[in-house]
């Protein structure tokens, strides 16, 4: 007998033994749900261990103590099962959604996924959501019946966060709500703000563990300098290092508990019974109005101090111009790619959406080594 995994769950919620399926019909499992299994082919993938060497803030050599994009990944899944859990939510498909949602991202993070971007101007840009869901779609290759990983729609749509309507439009079913401007079930809405939970408060202590931040500065965020008093004063004398996690701890917990409140007022208020409900509703994940302004304050602080530091500038300038040439010597040259990704016939975009895919899959240190090989004559 299958078990029943949705009893727990409220009406709202996702529920696998509804879902709108896979792309390819595959038989069910008599021990795992089908967003179980959504999880588990995320994690067995190449691109979801590639993600241990690619870049949050820092680039993975500068320490082996700050975030990569695995452990971010992962620490989004815990918040987001955490809250999914408070809310009767579907917690097997937020944790995959959360899993995957970085699938896509490029080498150097943002500063990557800007200059492979402008390199893609002509032949219909980069987007790192929509390069996820082409990993999970398209680029993984691990079965026989398939390209892809076959995942669910639900699991799918939670990964296209943002997508333009042109994209929309070539995507089908899992496009539709951006042109008919409907909303995701409830699980994508809380994996997006779990994300954003995560960022936030794990650059800042990145930021101060690196020495770009520090305390006295970030004692200007009303959020940190609040719970850094209450630490403080409960335990006198403590030092920076347990100081600084005790806050960052503290402040996480303030966001995640606004979030379960102020949301379930809001399914509460718009009254919706069903998935369906939820997606003809606005938005019903979200902070309260107070604690919104303060997370924006914090995401403000973090622009002009972290992400714009001078030290971090430089790096993003390497990272560009590495991304940057390796696009443009590929393009003139597909020969120089791995055979899996030269096209035999003359499509040109087809061919920079290949180099495109071969320098997103790429770790920060083979993007590098890549590069040494190119154009450092002494390098073979």
């Amino acid at each position: 007998m299958t078990p029943d995994f949705d009893a727990h769950l409220a009406p709202y919620a996702a529920r696998a033994a509804t879902s709108r399926g896979r792309s390819f019909s595959e038989a069910a499992s008599a021990t795992r749900s089908e967003y179980q299994r959504d999880r588990d082919r995320i994690i067995h993938s190449t691109a979801f261990r590639r993600l241990e060497y690619k870049t949050q803030v820092f680039v993975n050599h500068e320490g082996d103590l700050f975030r990569t994009r695995l452990t971010h990944s992962i620490e989004v899944a815990q918040i987001a099962r955490s809250l999914a859990r408070n809310l009767m939510l579907n917690e097997d498909l937020v944790e995959a959604i959360s899993l995957a949602h970085d699938l896509g991202h490029t080498p150097f993070g943002h500063a990557g996924q800007d200059a492979l971007n402008a390199c893609m101007k002509d032949y219909g840009g980069f987007e790192h959501n929509l390069q996820s869901l082409r990993v999970v779609d398209t680029l993984e290759q691990r079965y026989g019946a398939f390209d892809g990983l076959n995942l669910t729609f639900e699991t799918r749509e939670g990964i296209l966060k943002h997508c333009s309507l042109p994209n929309a439009q070539r995507l089908g079913e899992v496009g539709r709500r951006f042109i008919e401007k409907k909303q995701p079930g409830l699980e994508a809405q809380l994996a997006n703000l779990a994300d954003e939970i995560a960022y936030n408060n794990h650059d800042i202590d990145d930021g101060l563990r690196s020495g770009l931040l520090t305390v006295q500065q970030m004692s200007e965020v009303s959020l940190f300098a609040r719970y850094h008093a209450e630490v403080e004063k409960l335990f006198p004398g403590i030092s920076g290092r347990r100081a600084i996690n005790e806050t960052v701890r503290r402040m996480i917990n303030a966001l995640v508990e606004d979030l379960i409140h102020s949301s379930r007022a809001n399914i509460r208020n718009a009254g919706v019974t069903s998935i369906d409900d939820v997606r003809n509703a606005p938005p019903l994940i979200a902070f309260s109005d107070t604690m919104k302004a303060e997370a924006q304050e914090l995401k403000r602080f973090l622009r002009k101090n972290l992400y714009q530091h001078y030290q971090v500038n430089r790096m993003t300038s390497k990272a560009r111009r590495i991304v940057t040439d390796l696009f443009g010597i590929f393009i003139a040259g597909p020969q120089l790619l791995p055979h899996d990704y030269q096209l035999l016939d003359e499509d040109t975009n087809e061919q920079a959406r290949k180099v495109a895919d071969y320098i997103a899959g790429m770790t920060d240190r083979y993007a590098m080594r890549e590069y040494r090989r190119l154009f450092a004559v002494d390098e073979i």
